[in-house]
């Protein structure tokens, strides 16, 4: 027999539903303002970013989407669409021919490197800015204990 569900209470539900309307308000500006300013997607930023915060500027594919928490055909059409304008390349990996790696091209490192002075700067204008010292901290703490709650947790 299946589990009544647990409702959230009504503190439950104000601290979730704040938490979401937050992070969605959060993006979707952060992401209006790169494309407005770079004309680089959300996406190329985070993959650019994935990569280029490695030593080489490259990952494998599957690494890659997992990093990031995306489906390896999103993962892979993403690449596709980066790679025709330049910010990324495929190679074969040497010890498995079914494998890929990812790897961030020169193009890639400069719109990186272009875009994230402004990205940085709208983060701290709408999201650090609004927190003192104090509160950043306990809010890295908090994620960081969701984070390796989830880890815990199946899919």
């Amino acid at each position: 027999m299946d589990a009544p569900p647990r409702w959230l209470d009504p503190e439950e539900k104000v601290a979730w539903d704040n938490f979401i309307r937050m992070q969605e308000k959060l993006i979707g500006r952060l992401s209006r303002r790169l494309q407005a300013d770079s004309g680089m997607s959300a996406s190329d930023y985070i993959v650019l970013v994935s990569l280029t915060e490695r030593g080489d500027g490259r990952m494998r594919l599957l690494d890659l989407a997992k990093l990031v928490e995306w489906e390896k055909s999103r993962m892979s059409h993403q690449v596709t669409r980066m790679a025709k304008r330049g910010l990324v390349s495929r190679e074969e990996c040497p010890d498995d021919g079914r494998g890929a790696f990812i790897v961030a091209t020169p193009a890639g490192y400069r719109a990186i490197e272009e875009a994230a002075p402004q990205h940085v700067e709208h983060v701290r204008r709408l999201f650090i800015d609004a927190l003192t010292p104090n509160q950043l901290g306990t809010l890295a703490r908090l994620s960081q204990r969701v984070l390796d709650h989830m880890e815990k947790q199946p899919d």
